[in-house]
């Protein structure tokens, strides 16, 4: 098939894209590489630069012929969608109105779309959440989210555009760049290189932290791979379903990297937008997907860190 990778230069996107390619499908990366880079893909992959927000981007890509969007450009900071809430709504709703526009008159097939699990549900009471748990955001990024995948489901029903919505838990792994909140273990991890102090920020009566689902990036890819043929209008949680405290990260890559003479944390407060506790269900991925995690947090956290210091 032919496939078309948004942020396909970026962390989860460009390891998405490899695997598309390594399995046998003609691909075709978009990206801004403003947060992305051309160091993430291998020499065989088609890079296109341009920016979703660009009301020219299909002359730009006009030469193009796919039949598959993988959406994985966003803007990611929950913090940065509290501070500036309009220039996270242009990237993330905004730029995907504007690639959804093209899917409609290109005739696309299909759109997997990568959403956040993380973020969408809010604070539920009983965790984990599957999908039937009503979404609750609490960061304007989790709305744009949100609001990409209500827009999906319109382009399916006036458009016939099957679609796919993987809500990630928080991904980590090779390439992970140490910004945003899901960027926790690639902050930690240069943290730790550097011997400087991280920021724990606790919610109150949580003193080690928010609580998260932290899930391998290789488990996603083989989620995109499944959702190419799978999953027709649906909605997956993709995560480990095991919930781990801020601090507990921390004490595990520590661990993993084996390190001597870690730095102190500094605890601080909750900041604004940030989710208490989200831990995933992911028992329907399982179940229509035959999906499932594959790789521990220790695991993953030890491939991570030699990916750190051999890069």
């Amino acid at each position: 098939m032919r496939i078309l990778v948004t942020g396909g230069a970026g962390f989860i996107g460009s390891h998405v894209a490899a695997a598309f390619q390594e399995a046998g499908h003609e691909v075709c990366v978009l990206d801004n590489l403003l947060t992305g880079s051309k160091e993430n893909l291998p020499p065989s992959l088609n890079l296109t630069w341009a920016d979703l927000r660009d009301p020219f981007l299909e002359q730009n890509i006009n030469e193009l012929d796919f039949e598959i969007i993988c959406h994985h450009a966003a803007q990611i900071s929950v913090p940065r969608s509290v501070e500036q809430p309009s220039a996270d709504a242009e990237i993330n709703i905004s730029g995907m109105l504007n690639l959804m526009q093209i899917a409609r008159r290109w005739k696309i097939t299909r759109v997997i779309f990568s959403s956040s699990g993380g973020a969408v549900y809010g604070d539920p009471e009983n965790i984990p959440v599957d999908e039937n748990t009503p979404p609750d955001p609490l960061s304007p990024y989790a709305v744009a989210k949100l609001s990409g995948e209500a827009y999906l489901r319109y382009y399916q029903r006036a458009y016939g555009i099957t679609f796919v919505v993987l809500r990630y838990a928080n991904v980590y792994g090779p390439r992970q760049a140490p910004v945003g909140e899901s960027g926790a273990t690639a902050i930690f991890m240069k943290h730790l290189s550097e011997r400087t102090s991280p920021t724990i920020y606790c919610p109150p009566g949580m003193p080690e932290g928010a609580v998260r689902d932290y899930i391998y990036v290789e488990d996603c890819v083989a989620a995109n791979l499944l959702a190419l043929h799978g999953g027709d209008n649906q909605i997956f949680n993709i995560g480990s379903g095991v919930g781990t405290a801020t601090l507990d990260l921390w004490q595990q890559l520590v661990k993993a990297s084996g390190v001597s003479d870690p730095p102190r944390v500094t605890m601080a407060g909750q900041r604004p937008g940030d989710v208490r506790r989200t831990v995933l269900d992911c028992g329907k991925a399982k179940r229509e997907l035959g999906w499932e995690p594959k790789i521990s947090l220790p695991q993953g956290l030890t491939a991570t860190w030699q990916w750190f210091v051999n890069k």
